[in-house]
């Protein structure tokens, strides 16, 4: 009797596993991140956050998410139970382009879901209670991050319209950022607004990792290892780098000092923008996309500080600004001759291209936003979303959690 035996691709699938292995590190260093930036009394209450969606999400995804992400659903908005705690998936079931085992792709995919409702974290920080932030986590990613994975990833509604999103500006940074700022409309603005980041280190600590794990983020998500992988990874680090410098001088030039933290925060700004293109435009077109994220972004980040739009973190100004910019300039700069999987975008002829990837931004993000502020509204009626303001000024860490980041009594 003869066993049959699954060829797969080598390369590829430890490229996968690493590119994995990375983008799970951005979770964590997303918490370093805004943990930094957060206030030393709130250090813990926003870190704990992004640890538990890493353990909760794994869960929701590993029962239902990813079927209903990758499961039939062919031209719908949901796909289907059929892979319900990963049913019928073997040891030897292999991704849909006969690359990597479909375990890879699983826990490839789940990392985006996990650090996907982290980012929002950084709008409403210092003000949620952890109940209700553990069913706002459930309930967003059942109705906005999974409907939005399917019908662009797993072939649903928007993938057959045409609508492409390289890794992540509509599913991932869109969503985020708009569901953030309905947040900041919900909760309302923090009892001590004048709050300065505690430890810029740990916030260039959580950068570094986030940066570094983007590689896996943009260039993992072609799913295979050969030029297109290896363009978007070079796009990724250009279009950082010319957002960074970018929002350095904008900043150097508006406050004659260059600012640690804002050189930080153009950083994320340009590695959202990119995420839509990454796989899809030209090597040239990275540095623009860069200095265009840069510019937009902190613009937005002063256009929220003169509405007094209290995002603590930058969340909308950075990822949701980001990602709707990113798929835009997608419909701008996309070349099918970059990628045969992509589409020519408004600067090689293709008007519809960049028509469809403005609707769909626009509409995710209000989708977002709107679903965002109503769920948070229906969670208060369980449980308080808002901590009282006596838990606020003493800080959630011990009011909430009953520990301390730092113990101010040792030596």
């Amino acid at each position: 009797m003869l066993l049959q035996v699954t060829t797969l691709d080598t390369g590829s699938t430890g490229f996968m596993l690493l590119a994995c292995s990375l983008v799970m590190l951005m979770t964590p260093g997303l918490a370093f991140f805004y943990g930094g930036l957060a206030t030393k009394r709130n250090i813990l209450g926003i870190m704990i956050q992004s640890f538990a969606s890493l353990a909760w999400t794994t869960v929701l995804w590993i029962a239902f998410g990813y079927s209903l992400c990758f499961s039939g659903g062919e031209g719908g908005i949901f796909g289907n139970f059929d892979k319900f705690f990963l049913n019928g998936v073997a040891i030897d079931s292999m991704y849909s382009n006969g690359k990597i085992p479909e375990v890879v792709f699983i826990a490839y995919q789940m990392m985006f879901a996990i650090i996907t409702p982290a980012l929002i974290t950084g709008a409403f920080a210092n003000r949620v209670t952890f109940k209700s932030y553990m069913i706002f986590l459930t309930v967003w990613q059942i109705f906005v991050y999974y409907p939005f994975v399917h019908m662009i990833w797993g072939g649903g509604l928007l993938a057959q319209w045409g609508v492409l999103d390289f890794a992540g500006g509509i599913v991932v940074h869109a969503t985020a950022g708009f569901a953030a700022l309905a947040s900041v409309f919900y909760v309302g603005a923090r009892v001590e607004k004048n709050s300065t980041p505690n430890s810029i280190p740990l916030v260039a600590i959580g950068s570094g990792l986030l940066w570094f794990g983007w590689y896996g983020f943009n260039a993992g998500s072609e799913v295979s290892v050969d030029f297109i992988t290896s363009t978007a990874f070079l796009n990724t680090d250009i279009a950082a780098s010319f957002a960074t410098m970018s929002w350095v001088v904008i900043e150097w030039s508006r406050e004659r000092k260059p600012k640690f933290v804002g050189l930080l925060t153009g950083s994320i700004a340009g590695l959202a923008t990119i995420t839509p293109c990454a796989g899809f435009v030209p090597l040239w077109a990275s540095p623009i996309i860069g200095i265009i994220a840069g510019i937009v972004c902190y613009g937005a980040v002063m256009f929220k500080n003169k509405m007094k739009w209290d995002d603590a973190l930058d969340v909308w100004g950075v990822h949701g600004v980001g990602g709707v910019i990113g798929t835009i300039l997608l419909g701008v700069f996309g070349s099918a001759a970059i990628n045969p999987a992509g589409a020519d975008g408004i600067l090689f002829g293709n008007a519809s291209f960049f028509m469809k990837e403005l609707v769909a931004v626009v509409a995710a993000s209000a989708y977002a936003f709107v679903f965002t502020y109503l769920m948070l509204a229906l969670i208060n009626l369980i449980t308080p979303v808002r901590v009282s303001e006596e838990e606020e000024r003493l800080g959630l860490d011990v009011s909430i959690h009953g520990e301390q980041a730092y113990d101010e009594g040792a030596l």
